[in-house]
């Protein structure tokens, strides 16, 4: 009966051991929460809410992120992005999209190089974000249009 009780034993010196090794000097303390350090980190705004269209988007939620897609058809897809700037006001970033013309359908699009522009920087449900993304295409004359937009905190989209 009593070499039942012996990994327990072993176990609890083990870990004595260990503890008490843990506690010389050198040793690592753990970080409290609420530190500067924290605080840093989450002074970081992300892209948006994740999840915020469907299942398939991806990006949301996200530091910087190198694709963003809202789930739905290609032209909702931005790959390959290096954002320029981010934690500012405004994120601006350059990446690949799908372009439609004026009278094309979906499915005759081209792969081309968009411009995609993260802003209305502020807190959605306690988190720092970039609560609205839009992406053009200046090669096409198209400019930044800020009333016309994904809204990323609630899933609208705002002036379509």
């Amino acid at each position: 009966m009593n070499h039942q009780r012996r990994p327990a034993f072993v176990l609890a010196t083990v870990m004595t051991v260990a503890i008490v090794a843990g506690c010389g000097q050198g040793a690592a303390r753990p970080v409290a929460y609420g530190t500067a350090r924290s605080s840093r980190q989450a002074a970081v705004p992300v892209l948006g809410q994740r999840g915020i269209f469907d299942y398939n988007s991806r990006g949301f939620g996200e530091v910087r992120p190198a694709t963003v897609f809202n789930g739905g058809d290609p032209t909702g897809l931005v790959m390959h992005i290096t954002w320029s700037s981010w934690g500012g006001s405004t994120a601006i970033g350059a990446g690949d999209s799908d372009y439609v013309g004026p009278n094309q359908s979906v499915a005759t699009g081209t792969q081309e190089k968009v411009r995609i522009v993260a802003f209305d920087l502020g807190t959605c449900r306690g988190k720092l974000m970039y609560r609205a993304v839009e992406w053009y295409f200046p090669q096409h004359s198209q400019n930044f249009n800020p009333s016309q937009y994904e809204d990323i905190c609630t899933g609208n989209y705002v002036g379509e």
